[in-house]
């Protein structure tokens, strides 16, 4: 009901690739859950060979921060990064859009952002008043909310309902949100998922992959393709995503990823809708004529089998 679904462990840890957080950066994710992407990170980071007493309990202590508003999750999400080997979990049971970013300051800011927000749920207007985005969305609150709290330099990877890149005209809070991300950080990533890949929800999700401190000149789009549909018996895999991460390397442009100029976005609307120009062309419609001619002859195929079993039956 608040918009919630855990994030498929295989695309956490892609994101987590993506963005590659090091020994040394801040890693928050300021709606937690079940801590996967900081438990992600923690194994990510900690795989670095012959670390430092110094390394070993800045990533302890100092590496890892989360706020999460709902009770369970809160103790999972403690319980699930002490079991992974984070003894001093940094999380906090908090409403994070609680909270006013006008009082975000410098010592409050992160490195690295990584999040599933939830998306599809509303905020009361006294929440909104906390952002200069005026907005129900929980989804577009807390993007305003990263897009702040990061440092000058920082990365994030963000998952959001795909609607996002195109919702809303000229004006509109989405469109005002495009246009606060776009001109204040480089929005160099985006992947489309495929719908399914978050078992229970209907919606389909885009992960932002963005820096903050310059403006976007270019994006570059990947489209998951799979031949097969997602659900609970057949969840998303790694396997899946090792095209995308090859690619994202360099950017490159193939039957599934292409890039666009910002300089070719409408500059009303920032409508960055996921259109993949490499997809191959459909087939041209039928005329209604040779539709008819089909259904004609197909039926006349079904009568023809029907008297086959009619005979065969007779027989017996």
């Amino acid at each position: 009901n608040g918009g919630e679904y855990y994030t498929p462990r295989p695309l956490i840890k892609t994101i987590v690739k993506v963005v590659d957080p090091k020994i040394g950066e801040t890693v928050y994710d300021g709606a937690v859950g079940s801590a996967g992407f900081l438990v992600e990170a923690f194994d990510y980071m900690n795989i670095k060979k012959n670390k430092s007493t110094q390394e070993i309990e800045t990533l302890q202590k100092k590496t890892f921060y989360g706020k999460e508003k709902k009770s369970l999750a809160y103790i999972i999400g403690i319980m699930n990064m002490i079991l992974h080997g984070v003894e001093a979990p940094n999380i906090v049971h908090t409403n994070t859009l609680a909270e006013n970013i006008a009082d975000i300051q410098e010592k409050d800011r992160y490195n690295v952002v990584l999040a599933n927000p939830p998306f599809g749920g509303s905020e009361r207007t006294e929440v909104q008043e906390n952002f200069p985005i005026k907005t129900s969305e929980t989804a577009s609150l807390f993007l305003q909310h990263f897009i702040k709290i990061l440092k000058a330099g920082g990365k994030a990877g963000v998952v959001i309902k795909n609607t996002f890149l195109s919702n809303g005209g000229a004006g509109s809070a989405d469109a005002s949100l495009r246009k606060e991300l776009l001109e204040n950080c480089n929005l160099h990533t985006v992947l489309d998922l495929p719908g399914g890949t978050f078992t229970g929800a209907g919606v389909k999700t885009v992960v932002l992959f963005f820096t903050k401190g310059e403006p976007t000149k270019k994006v570059w789009f990947y489209q998951l393709n799979l031949d097969r549909n997602l659900g609970k018996t057949n969840p998303l895999n790694e396997k899946d995503l090792a095209d995308f991460i090859t690619l994202q390397k360099t950017k490159a442009e193939s039957e599934n990823s292409w890039n666009v100029r910002l300089s070719d976005v409408d500059q009303t609307t920032f409508d960055l809708s996921a259109k993949n120009p490499n997809t191959p062309e459909e087939a041209p419609l039928r005329q209604p004529s040779e539709i008819l001619e089909a259904m004609v002859n197909l039926d006349k195929e079904t009568a023809d089998i029907l008297n086959d079993l009619k005979l065969l039956i007779e027989n017996d």
